[in-house]
């Protein structure tokens, strides 16, 4: 059974602190399962490690069965969300949210039981307000109140336009809340504002407000920004295994321990037990190993993991340089007039079906396991397969 502080586990932020155990207690007094919103416009087809921390957390509900409530914003994806933008987010084309939309849901089922889900869309009530009521909407939230959000007050003081749909985007949000009396919305903390919208309009509308619950944002495979694929740093959910454990195997040793809170299932115990090892000066390269094939176990399976990492091993730490497969390439095909060309250039022209983005991550992963297994060693491929 999921405990009050499992459930808490890994929370960076619960709003108001001792609200779960409060809400818990005002549904068990009410004879009712909590109501657990966890909103996503489909502005990308797929997701990763980062969606996934999110997900986890709702499958621990799940488990103990309370409602998840998955709301596509099937209306908010073809105006924008800005959240942590500065500049508006372009919007989608209806037929692109549908797309997106259903790709997200398919693979939703990797961590929760989707059947057991209720997936709601907010174009069901959202095309549906007249313009007199969308007015009586906005009068309930004040400038003052929009302006303490940090992009649109980042933006704001230094002159950047804010065009007023963005503005109307997270009264929608909330909006959403209302609609589906939410108890508890998650999302990552990057979504506390318009979470705590959410919380707002619920009590103007005479409701009990949602609890906010925001987990943290996993860095991307750079070690620096968000998990995203506009970043091109992310590990995805779809990803085959042999790729899932080269990525892994190329974050920064200074990852380990997020990785191993945020993106395994082992347990408290087991993951105390790895913090020792590192603590104790095992080689960074072994825990690494570790995550990885518990990764791949989470999204396809231990044997795919074990025969990942058999891969890996052979590629880049056991095989041999004549045992390596080249492709001759001519320079006058890919040079330009003074016989120069770009590591980057030679690359995209190697891998043409990548984009150039692609590709640099690609060149910056290899650069950093060439580093892991020491100067001057060839382990890596002009060309990869």
């Amino acid at each position: 059974m999921v405990t009050i502080d499992q459930l808490k586990e890994n929370v960076e932020i619960i709003l108001p602190e001792n609200g779960l155990e409060e809400k818990l207690k005002e549904v068990q007094k009410e004879g009712r399962k909590l109501i657990i919103k966890l909103g996503f416009d489909p502005t990308a087809p797929d997701l990763h490690l980062g969606h996934a921390v999110v997900l986890k957390k709702l499958k621990q509900f799940q488990d103990l069965g309370h409602q998840i409530v998955i709301l596509v914003g099937s209306f908010t994806a073809r105006i924008g969300d800005p959240t942590g933008k500065n500049k508006s987010r372009k919007p989608l084309s209806i037929e692109d949210v549908q797309h997106n939309a259903q790709t997200y849901l398919n693979q939703l089922s990797q961590i929760i039981d989707v059947d057991k889900a209720k997936i709601v869309f907010n174009s069901d009530w959202l095309d549906a307000l007249s313009f007199s009521e969308v007015i009586q909407l906005m009068s309930k939230v004040t400038v003052a109140q929009l302006m303490h959000r940090n992009d649109f007050n980042k933006r704001f003081t230094e002159n950047t336009p804010i065009a007023m749909h963005e503005l109307v985007y997270p009264i929608l949000q909330g909006y959403d809340s209302v609609k589906i009396e939410a108890d508890i919305e998650m999302g990552g903390t990057d979504q506390l504002f318009n979470c705590t919208m959410g919380r707002q309009l619920q009590e103007t509308f005479e409701m009990s407000p949602q609890i906010v619950m925001c987990m943290p944002l996993l860095k991307g495979l750079d070690g620096k920004e968000k998990m995203s694929k506009s970043l091109n740093n992310i590990i995805g959910l779809t990803d085959e295994p042999n790729e899932m454990f080269g990525k892994t195997m190329s974050i920064p040793d200074s990852m380990l321990e997020e990785f191993l809170s945020l993106t395994t299932d082992f347990s408290i115990e087991e993951q105390q037990a790895i913090k020792e090892r590192m603590e104790n000066g095992e080689n960074p390269m072994n825990i690494k190993k570790l995550i990885a094939k518990n990764i791949i176990t989470q999204y396809h399976n231990a044997e795919e993991a074990e025969l990942a990492e058999a891969f890996f091993s052979n590629q880049f730490q056991n095989k041999k340089f004549e045992e390596k497969a080249f492709e001759p390439v001519l320079i006058s095909d890919i040079s330009s007039e003074n016989n120069e060309i770009s590591l980057l250039d030679l690359c995209v022209h190697l891998k043409k079906e990548e984009s150039k983005s692609a590709v640099r991550r690609l060149i910056e992963i290899s650069s950093e396991l060439l580093l892991q297994f020491g100067p001057g060693k060839n382990y890596f491929q002009c060309k990869w397969r």
